[in-house]
């Protein structure tokens, strides 16, 4: 149990906005009780009224130094490093150490400020002389505010919906004084050709709480871009995070989507969750569709090429 709460205290406090909902995850699946399943036997007897979820509002990136060309960028996030590596190269000066950026060789030789489970080394962020450091807002809040203290430009940065990632994109263009379009319309890309076919479908982030995105996430954004029909959209439910509900296993039953969707986050054992026995009864495990995505790329969207991946495996879904 120490190892899991110590692997949760880290991911919650130096992760992207997505860790933090893996970090509950880890612990509600280690923590459930499995005498606490609710019976399926009765699983269509009751359905919870359906809440409408507000329009969302995208905010930009938080500049709080305007930079209009930046030289020397230290990111403490993967997406923000693979945005800046893809508009400008040369500008990166340091990374945060990350499984999505260390098989790419053009982040091989960057130096890493932060590694495993401690937090951003301030000293080694002030060592390389950087003009501007991008973290993520809420996760790396402290750092930022001793940088930018210290007379260091500073991106907060939140991307939980689609539109977010162009905005996050544009942002640091103008901050290097780079081009974005092109950047731009290769995201354009990842929801071309448009699916022929549509299908009802659940993502189940976890199956112990079932946790769901609705519309307000980024995973229920990516459904909503390709035309796909999410059965809990514009559902709002008793979740501590932000555009996720969790669902009983009979409001499951009653939903019975054509296509389920299960995410193989760090540390999940997915054979355990296929095994579910919730998932015989469901229309999408007869007709062999049940599918699995990384967790990163559809519920965190962990990097540019992690979230190509994702919409790949979409498209392949839905054509």
């Amino acid at each position: 149990m120490n190892t899991i709460v110590s692997k949760i205290t880290y991911l919650s406090i130096y992760g992207m906005g997505g860790l933090l909902i893996l970090s509950s995850l880890l612990w509600l699946t280690g923590c459930q009780n499995t005498s606490n399943r609710s019976s399926i036997t009765a699983a269509k007897a009751t359905v919870p009224t359906a809440i409408a979820t507000p329009a969302a509002i995208v905010e930009p990136p938080r500049l709080i130094t305007k930079v209009t060309n930046a030289q020397r960028v230290v990111a403490l996030t993967s997406l923000s490093a693979d945005i800046i590596n893809r508009l400008s190269p040369t500008r990166l000066v340091g990374i945060t150490g990350s499984t999505l950026l260390e098989k790419n060789p053009a982040f091989s030789k960057l130096p890493r400020v932060a590694e495993g489970r401690t937090p951003p080394n301030l000293e080694k962020i002030v060592a390389l002389k950087p003009d501007l450091v991008i973290g993520a807002a809420g996760m790396h809040d402290g750092v930022l505010a001793q940088l930018q203290n210290s007379g260091i430009p500073t991106l907060a940065t939140k991307v939980d919906r689609w539109e977010a990632l162009a905005e996050l994109t544009k942002t640091l263009a103008s901050s290097l004084q780079a081009d974005p379009a092109p950047l731009l319309k290769s995201y354009q890309g990842y929801f071309k050709p448009k699916p022929t076919k549509t299908a009802s479908t659940l993502i189940l982030a976890s199956d112990r709480p079932l946790l769901a995105p609705n519309s307000k996430s980024w995973a229920g954004d990516l459904l909503t871009q390709f035309g796909v029909k999410n059965v809990v959209a514009d559902l709002q439910g008793k979740s501590q995070f932000a555009g996720y509900l969790t669902l009983s296993p009979e409001k499951v039953v009653t939903i019975d989507p054509d296509v389920i969707i299960l995410i193989n986050a760090p540390g999940t054992d997915i054979a355990k969750v296929k095994a579910n026995p919730l998932f015989k009864q469901l229309k999408a495990t007869k007709n062999n569709r049940v599918y699995v995505f990384d967790y990163y790329g559809l519920v965190n969207p962990g990097s540019i090429t992690a979230i190509d991946r994702a919409t790949t495996q979409l498209r392949q879904i839905y054509r």
